[in-house]
């Protein structure tokens, strides 16, 4: 397998580069347009079918050799940001409060260096679906991709996905079986009450004195509903209530983010933030309308598949650069496809674990570009390896 690290490093310029200009040019969730030009127009330059339109800026690439009967997903995700960027690099974002903070970029990078060297060799025995998912930091763009009939236009027996995460070293890559990242629910409480003078609360129902009541009562979820060895967060983000100090609200807006690890633990979860808010809301005679504004499962991974790529990352980089990672309670809406389709897996690219390396999500932070090679080895390797 190491032939593949050496042919990929004769194209590490060029992905650097196009990398790097993905970088310059940030697109949110949904607004892709550039870039999905730009991964359509390079994957029919390699000959690949180019399917566009899934969740509107998504492109799936699909390459069949040989007459194997196997299907194999391998997704990028390819958003940025609605945040700005002070790096200070030569290729930071050009578009203000638009940045590629997570990486998408380098993923992006990793699985179209892949892509050219899948199609230039050709060494495999089946179909490959390469997926470019829009909107991942929204949490649905997966989803949305599933509902326009991912699987159903591109079927896949396995399928993998990948992030880069500064604080793993650089050319390690880690694993965990079964649940990995949380789920993530975003949900918003509205408040209603009696408005008044703030002189005369007597005559009013404070709006913002039942959510603040509300938002300490929650706290007991995780406390009390929930086994101290089930992993929960109940964040209450922003509490929105009136401007003038001297008016007390009939109206109050919670805005809520929920995280479990497990999925019947999650509706649990759910279902007492609801009741704790219309209990607490009732105390005070007021009401709330709930909405849950989206949600996303639990990601879970198949230790078949775990097991398949750690192979592949031990026969190219061997034993010592292949670990476990813990779960963590972000959230990836990779999480939807592996529900639909569980025989596949989520894993981790090590950036580098230097001091000053910045975490993802800060403004300071920039994809390191020695990951593209290794990742995109492992993507050509598994695939070699799965379709063979």
């Amino acid at each position: 397998m190491q032939h593949i690290i050496t042919a990929l490093r004769e194209q590490e310029e060029t992905f650097t580069a196009l990398r790097r200009q993905i970088h310059s040019q940030p697109e949110i969730g949904f607004e892709e347009h550039l870039t999905g030009s730009l991964v359509a127009r390079l994957l029919e330059e390699w000959g690949y079918q180019v399917h566009r339109g899934l969740a509107g800026t998504g492109v799936v690439g699909t390459l069949k050799c040989g007459n194997g009967g196997k299907r194999l997903g391998l997704r990028a995700d390819m958003d940025a940001l609605p945040m700005s960027e002070n790096s200070g690099k030569a290729w930071s974002s050009k578009t203000e409060g638009r940045f590629h903070g997570c990486g998408h970029d380098g993923h992006t990078a990793i699985l179209l260096c892949a892509a050219q060297y899948l199609a230039r060799t050709r060494n495999f025995n089946g179909t490959l679906h390469l997926i470019f998912q829009p909107a991942e930091e929204l949490l649905y763009g997966g989803r949305v991709m599933l509902e326009d009939g991912l699987f159903d236009k591109f079927p896949c027996d396995a399928i993998f996905g990948l992030h880069n995460m500064p604080g793993y070293k650089l050319n390690h890559f880690a694993f965990r079986d079964g649940p990995m990242m949380a789920s993530s629910d975003t949900l918003h409480i509205e408040v209603n009450g009696v408005g008044g003078h703030g002189a005369l609360p007597e005559r009013t129902v404070d709006a913002t004195l039942v959510a603040c009541q509300i938002a300490v009562a929650l706290q007991t979820i995780v406390s009390r509903n929930i086994t101290p060895f089930q992993p929960v967060v109940v964040t209450v983000g922003s509490i929105q209530a009136g401007e003038a100090p001297n008016i007390i609200n009939e109206k109050a807006l919670m805005k809520l983010s929920i995280r479990t690890l497990d999925e019947g633990v999650r509706k649990t979860v759910l279902q007492r933030v609801r009741e704790i808010a219309q209990a607490q809301a009732a105390s005070f005679n007021a009401t709330v309308t709930l909405t849950h504004v989206n949600g996303s499962p639990v990601l879970v991974n198949a230790p078949e598949a775990n097991r398949l790529v750690r192979d592949v990352a031990v026969g190219l980089f061997g034993e010592d650069c292949v670990g476990e990672c813990a779960p963590f309670m972000g959230s990836e809406d990779f999480a939807f496809m592996l529900e639909e389709n569980p025989n596949g897996c989520y894993f981790i690219v090590g950036a580098g674990d230097e001091p000053e390396r910045c975490m993802v999500h800060n403004p300071g932070y920039d994809f390191n570009d020695k990951n593209i090679v290794p990742a995109a080895a492992l993507w050509c390797a598994l695939t070699e390896k799965y379709l063979c």
